[in-house]
């Protein structure tokens, strides 16, 4: 996996965004150590739990939804 150093991502970060949604993955170091892994997220990581929407058109007050906790 390709190393990229913070200084360089911080200063690049769109073009590393748009490798990175491409589907490429990168380990940040700083001062040659380690210091967090990017990668894409995966399609299915994310899973609805409730379209408060399709109860009320606009949505459901917070307020209403503590009331029935």
């Amino acid at each position: 996996m390709p190393t990229i150093k913070l200084k360089s991502f911080r200063e690049n970060l769109e073009a590393y965004r748009k490798r990175i949604n491409a589907g490429e993955s990168f380990i940040v170091i700083r001062r040659s150590e380690p210091i967090f892994k990017i990668s894409p997220v995966e399609a299915d990581a994310w899973e609805e739990v409730i379209d408060f929407t399709k109860i009320r058109k606009g949505g459901v007050e917070i307020q209403e939804i503590l009331k029935r906790l």
